[in-house]
């Protein structure tokens, strides 16, 4: 999904991804089907708001880092922002850049808190 265009409350990566979108449609692809928020801001929801969003989907906060697990931290202006950890990178849904992007991990936003999927939510068939 590296490349698809930003848009706010995207889901499709042939329309558009935000963080959350690109989040849910990975999962998707690998085959999970998460339960995904709706009518979340673009600023302004509480930690504890997105932990429990997160929670519901069937996420869990790690304290180690594993190939797909999601990445949740806060933007220097307080935004949280959501992504995906590689194997040597992370991808997320950049506003600023207009598109989805691969960065090294090093180079990740610090602070972090690492979610994993657990259970087996139901397939997307």
């Amino acid at each position: 999904m590296v490349g698809a265009r930003f848009r706010f409350q995207g889901c499709d990566p042939a329309t558009g991804l935000d963080c959350v979108g690109l989040v849910w449609a990975a999962y998707a692809a690998a085959g999970r089907c998460l339960l995904r928020p709706e009518s979340y801001p673009l600023r302004g929801w509480a930690g504890e708001r997105v932990e429990a969003a997160l929670s519901a989907a069937g996420l869990v906060a790690v304290a180690d880092a594993r190939v797909g697990d999601v990445a949740l931290f806060a933007l220097p202006a307080g935004q949280l922002h959501l992504g995906l950890i590689g194997e040597r990178s992370f991808v997320h849904a950049h506003a600023g850049l207009r598109r989805v992007v691969e960065t090294p991990l090093a180079g990740a936003p610090g602070g972090m808190v690492r979610w994993r999927l657990t259970g087996c939510p139901p397939r997307c068939d």
